[in-house]
């Protein structure tokens, strides 16, 4: 199977530059659905399923190579070379953000800018860092994970989700959740929430954008601050929402603080 069927790579619109769009755990490229459109009516927009998600190919879903970020960060390499190249705007939620860090420390010809979506590069309190979680949180999240994951998916998705004045998207992200694998859904679990990409981020050369929500449980405020502080083209941006999804709960408001980003850096603006 090719690299556009294996990731389920889909392209629409037309022009410059090509963004192309990782969605978070458990969920699929369906998710920047409210998002994508806006910018492929002026550029071309690049959407896929990471590996073992949505409409990927499950049977490439590989223990070994996907064990750690860095599998996944070269999938998204493959992708772009198989999209005819770069350089390309990358926008991430979630995982999908330290995916694009490691893609873009790999291979940096790749990428003209970043934007992430709420993003976290270690999501354990270590020192003076505050990721928003102790190891005992963590290990405590992923043993619930194991022994009931559907009960975790309807526990979970509300949390993650945020957005109480839309409680159809929490439903939304929980039947997102319940469709992904088990067994691959366990095991991507526990190669987020316990990476570390601390030390990868002041390598990436790119403009990048860190926009987080005022109120995050999953991404707290010291998280962004630090991606701030250790980036070399860092900008944060927070928008007033609750939640881990802006895309989805917020997406006017993000696209705003994405636009400006971009304008910054010699883009079109695309949401009005």
């Amino acid at each position: 199977m090719d690299t556009l069927k294996r990731f389920n790579v889909t392209s629409r619109g037309d022009g410059q530059p090509t963004y192309v769009f990782g969605h978070g755990f458990g969920c699929d490229q369906s998710m920047w659905r409210l998002v994508a459109p806006r910018y492929a009516e002026r550029a071309r927009v690049v959407c896929y399923d990471l590996a073992g998600n949505g409409q990927s190919d499950l049977a490439a879903y590989d223990l070994t190579r996907h064990g750690r970020l860095e599998g996944h960060a070269d999938d998204l390499i493959e992708i772009l070379h198989a999209i005819g190249g770069g350089p390309v705007v990358f926008v991430g939620h979630s995982v999908s953000a330290m995916i694009g860090l490691l893609a873009g420390v790999r291979a940096p010809e790749l990428f003209e800018s970043q934007i992430w979506l709420g993003p976290s590069p270690c999501y354990v309190n270590d020192g003076d860092y505050v990721g928003g979680f102790t190891r005992s949180d963590i290990d405590s999240l992923l043993d619930t994970l194991d022994s009931n994951y559907l009960g975790w998916s309807s526990t979970m998705a509300p949390v993650i989700m945020g957005a109480p004045d839309q409680p159809h998207l929490a439903t939304e992200l929980t039947n997102s959740f319940c469709r992904t694998d088990p067994d691959i859904a366990k095991h991507f679990a526990r190669v987020t929430f316990l990476s570390d990409n601390r030390a990868d981020v002041a390598q990436l050369q790119v403009p990048t954008l860190v926009l987080q929500c005022s109120d995050d449980l999953i991404a707290p405020r010291s998280v962004g601050e630090f991606l701030a502080r250790s980036l070399p083209r860092g900008t944060l941006r927070v928008i007033n929402n609750v939640g881990h999804c802006p895309h989805l709960s917020a997406p006017c408001e993000s696209m705003a603080a994405m636009d400006e980003f971009l304008a910054s850096h010699a883009e079109s603006r695309v949401c009005a």
